[in-house]
């Protein structure tokens, strides 16, 4: 596989905004995305759930609580998927 050139989000999230100094940015981003207030709880380790190198393109797993306190595991890709 060749290594990406560009910054890409996936990136920025594991190696910037993991940092919990960092947790205001990306609880904005996510809060204006998905259009309610997002408390990030916990970075989860994702990319040793893949079996095979081809089987799963997340880099990182988010626990977030949003503002009805829901617990929501958000997934962030860089492959391009169709649907879920």
């Amino acid at each position: 596989m060749n290594p990406r050139k560009l910054i890409s989000f996936d990136w920025a999230i594991k190696k910037i905004l993991r940092s919990k100094a960092n947790f205001g940015i990306l609880e904005g981003f996510l809060s204006e995305l998905l259009f309610t207030d997002i408390t990030i709880l916990e970075v989860l380790e994702s990319e040793s759930n893949q079996e095979m190198g081809f089987d799963k393109y997340n880099r990182v797993d988010i626990k977030v609580a949003d503002a009805d306190q829901r617990i929501i595991l958000i997934e962030v890709q860089y492959s391009r998927e169709l649907d879920y």
